[in-house]
């Protein structure tokens, strides 16, 4: 039996939209919090930031696109290499200029359209990016597995770091209704139970935290290097992001192209907003895509309840924020291991949707040079010095795949053996 099909701007009896909302606040809420602690970033913030900037984009998009906005993960290296001289502060400012390209893209967009993108960023290069991202980040979640606070990891780490891991899998690909949408969750939860009983877990900051209070908000200083080494990296989510409205316009049945324009402009005052307050940059969110893809429920008054709950948990309430920072390092590394691994293959799943010819030499030399210069580069914090900045290696494998691209023949000839 086929489900029903509730459309985008149908409303449901708040009965049962709130249940659907919790339901997407859930899905969102493990790498929400994930995110801000790879970065040094408040989860409590980052939580309630994500809930202002759901409420922007609606409002933005008129409640015609159904989408949830979370902390972005694309920005976790230059973020944590900015925040090491630049502080959280300097990093806000950083945040706030990522809002501002986002915003500038939204503006650009809406004149000359979206043919520019595909000139400059083809699908080979784009892949090559997001595969630099996925690839990129294993070292973060390697490192907090086996060098569990900055020592050599015992027994009960590798086995919490594992059982993350394990539960995240099992969830995904046997877990069923809501256990399958938030898979990350599920693994962090039953990992962080295994590290408490092996004693890996101090609730002392929890008892003394209030039940009720604002959370511990930053607001940005002009940081130069933090905003030419972190802002660029929202061109890469621009194209995250026209991928994930193309999806969602794929499930409705609906041709978002008009509105693309309002959806940057929503992402940009999001991640506005976030810098401002001192959380992670903004993003649509392809875990509620996946909600949606199951639920078949496209009413966007659900992601209202949704954006209610996340301000409401992050914004008022000290404990959650006291009780997220117990989480031990083995537990976020095990969880984050299969996200990072699934951002990489949406890269190989990209080169199929698009049939690439990966025959061809041409597109081995675009996909594949730069994204070995990138991870290897990230995989070392090693960047390229130009005065006081230092290029990352996300940026280079970005410059040098649209530059290879730009200047190769297509070559029909060109094969590799």
């Amino acid at each position: 039996m086929s489900r029903k099909t509730i459309g985008v701007e149908e409303k449901l009896p708040p009965i049962q939209a709130l249940p659907l909302g919790l339901q997407h606040f859930l899905s969102m809420f493990g790498a929400t919090v994930l995110v801000p602690m790879l970065m040094g970033f408040s989860p409590s913030v980052s939580v309630m930031c994500s809930g202002i900037g759901t409420a922007l984009y609606l409002l933005v998009t008129r409640g015609k696109i159904p989408s949830y906005l979370g902390p972005s993960f694309s920005f976790i290296g230059p973020v944590v290499m900015a925040s090491a001289t630049a502080g959280a502060s300097g990093v806000g400012s950083a945040i706030v200029g990522a809002g501002l390209i986002f915003i500038l893209c939204a503006l650009v967009v809406r004149v000359v359209g979206t043919d520019w993108i595909t000139r400059f960023i083809p699908a080979v290069v784009m892949a090559e990016i997001i595969f630099v991202i996925g690839c990129g980040l294993a070292n973060t979640a390697i490192n907090d597995v086996f060098l569990c606070d900055g020592h050599e990891a015992s027994w009960p780490a590798l086995v919490v770091g594992l059982t993350a891991l394990l539960v995240v899998i099992f969830c995904s690909c046997f877990g069923k209704r809501i256990f399958s949408t938030i898979p990350v969750l599920m693994g962090a939860v039953v990992a962080y139970l295994l590290s408490w009983a092996f004693g890996m877990v101090d609730f002392a900051p929890v008892m003394e935290a209030a039940w009720i209070g604002l959370p511990d908000i930053t607001f940005p200083a002009f940081d130069l290097g933090a905003i030419v080494l972190v802002s660029p990296i929202a061109l890469v989510v621009v194209i995250e992001h026209i991928g994930h409205l193309f999806v969602i316009g794929s499930m409705t049945g609906r041709n978002y192209n008009p509105l693309l324009w309002r959806s940057l402009l929503g992402d940009g005052l999001a991640t506005t907003v976030a810098g401002f307050l001192g959380a992670p940059p903004a993003t649509t969110f392809a875990e509620n895509i996946g909600v949606l893809s199951v639920t078949r429920v496209f009413a966007t008054q659900v992601f209202w309840y949704a954006a209610a709950a996340a301000f409401i948990v992050g914004g008022f309430c000290p404990k959650l924020g006291a009780l997220v920072g117990t989480i031990p390092d083995p537990v976020i590394g095990g969880a984050s291991i299969v996200i990072f691994g699934l951002i990489a293959c949406n890269a190989l799943k990209m080169l199929v949707d698009n049939q690439i010819d990966m025959n061809s030499m041409r597109n081995i030399i675009v996909f594949g040079g730069p994204a070995i210069v990138g991870i290897g580069m990230q995989a070392l914090g090693a960047g390229i010095p130009v005065g006081d900045y230092s290029i990352p290696g996300l940026a280079v494998a970005a410059l040098t795949g649209i530059a290879l691209n730009l200047v190769l023949p297509n070559c029909s000839n060109s094969r590799a053996d």
